[in-house]
């Protein structure tokens, strides 16, 4: 596939890391030559610089002939344009904008054929604070996704000494809990990916993803360690996109403090929010923190633009007795150099949000893509279609399908049904099916193996 990538940020770099892994042929356009030569010297694609709104750079960057056109820049003007010029000049098949303002996304009807002409619209800072906000609804968990449009969520949590699962084989889960429905679908051993049987032993310390109708998480959570005391208090450190909006989706349910370094960003933020407490301050202030009673936070979430200043604010807190500490960090390397440690989670935002842009650039009908552990391992929830003869899945047990090693179906919706994957589940026409893999250098694979024969159309 043809793509043509808008904007060399953390978005767009990530985004074409990915792709190009996948053997698809990329351009990226940005007005800073710099960092086209950085990801040009990464990465086995072509760069052009120039002002991505304008036609004569999106003819320079190939637009003529792309099958898709991303536009992730940090300007949403230039984005919307660059789709319109794209649809109307060049009729390229597929558009997809990242839009960052509340006015544009509150006004559907600015990007449908008749306006700016996208496709799909990405808003990065809200869903990072969807994700946020799930992380602080579950305490106990490392990631909390969710397939089948809510229905089922993949979690992935910690194992801990004491855990009620700790030391037995994942057979107990199932006799012990047999009123609810749960599979584990991966479990990570100090980097090491296990593929789960029932003779598998959990240890402490394992990471362990496990799959479940998302009415059940917090009784499966139960079983893999002592559950902590709901989440009420929560300071954020960082007014901007992601900590307005988190504190804004938070201040109903929980008590909510905002440290903000600006004090005309303070005074706005006083305005919007209602029963949030601002703060003018640094969030690397150990004063500060002592004054505000740190000690007393639940979570802790350090999400200002500045990578040194999250992992230092996060520290802090947590060597003053926060109970959970999150901090935003962009850098890939600080991410994994960092989780697990005294931060108990490293958010890379552009990993976070790469599964909305991956989901309408897979092959087949792939209606989501998670991207798990940093990176290395992704989750999809795929629709089968056709039937017994024209689909390699359709009609066929779970152990009849020739899933590559490493490969797990941890869960079909049917409808409204939430059906948990065992080796004899046996999988309709229209099921949505949520596939883990281990390492994402399969996902080629699973498309190819969800996709109908021709014979079917």
């Amino acid at each position: 596939m043809k793509i043509l990538i808008l904007g060399a940020g953390q978005v767009g770099s990530t985004v074409a890391e990915n792709l190009v892994s996948e053997a698809n042929d990329i351009t990226v356009v940005d007005s800073d030559g710099a960092k086209l030569v950085q990801l040009q010297d990464r990465l086995d694609l072509r760069t052009v610089v120039g002002n991505a709104a304008h036609p004569s750079t999106l003819e320079q960057a190939g637009i003529a002939d792309a099958d898709m056109l991303l536009a992730v820049t940090q300007s949403d003007e230039v984005n919307l344009v660059a789709c319109k010029l794209a649809a109307s000049l060049y009729n390229t098949p597929t558009r997809i904008a990242r839009i960052r303002t509340v006015d544009y996304l509150k006004r559907e009807e600015l990007f449908n054929t008749d306006n700016f002409c996208v496709d799909f619209s990405i808003c990065p800072e809200q869903i990072l604070t969807e994700y946020i906000a799930k992380l602080i609804e579950f305490p106990e968990a490392l990631q909390v996704l969710e397939f089948g449009d809510g229905k089922v969520s993949l979690v992935a949590v910690r194992a801990f000494e004491g855990g009620p699962l700790v030391g037995k084989p994942l057979s107990f889960l199932r006799s012990h809990m047999p009123q609810v429905e749960a599979r584990v679908a991966a479990i990570f051993r100090q980097d090491r990916a296990i593929i789960p049987e029932g003779s598998t032993v959990v240890h402490a310390g394992d990471e362990i993803f496990f799959i479940a109708a998302s009415d059940h998480i917090r009784r499966v959570l139960k079983e893999m360690r002592k559950l902590d005391k709901p989440a009420k208090r929560v300071m954020i450190v960082g007014g901007g996109n992601i900590g307005r909006r988190l504190a804004k989706a938070l201040e109903r349910d929980y008590q909510v403090k905002l440290i903000e370094f600006s004090k005309k960003s303070c005074q706005a933020l006083a305005g919007e929010l209602t029963s949030t407490l601002v703060l003018n301050g640094d969030g690397t202030d150990e004063k500060l923190m002592q004054q505000e009673h740190v000690e007393d936070v639940d979570v802790f979430c350090a999400l200002t633009n500045d990578d040194e200043n999250n992992i230092m604010s996060a520290l802090l807190a947590k060597h003053n007795g926060a109970r959970k500490v999150l901090a935003l960090i962009n850098r890939s390397a600080y991410v994994d150099l960092l989780q697990g440690g005294k931060i108990d989670i490293a958010l890379s935002p552009a990993q976070v949000t790469i599964g909305s842009l991956l989901a309408y650039v897979r092959h087949g009908d792939v209606v989501a893509v998670h991207s798990l552990r940093r990176g290395a391992a992704e989750s999809l929830e795929l629709v089968a279609h056709g039937d017994r003869d024209s689909s390699r899945v359709v009609g066929r047990r779970i152990d009849e399908i020739d899933l590559p090693k490493g490969a797990t179906i941890g869960a079909l919706v049917r409808g409204d049904k939430v059906i948990i994957g065992h080796h004899d589940t046996v999988i309709e026409s229209e099921d949505h099916v949520i596939v883990f893999v281990v390492d994402k250098k399969m996902v080629k694979k699973i498309e190819k193996l969800f996709q109908v024969s021709l014979g079917f159309f």
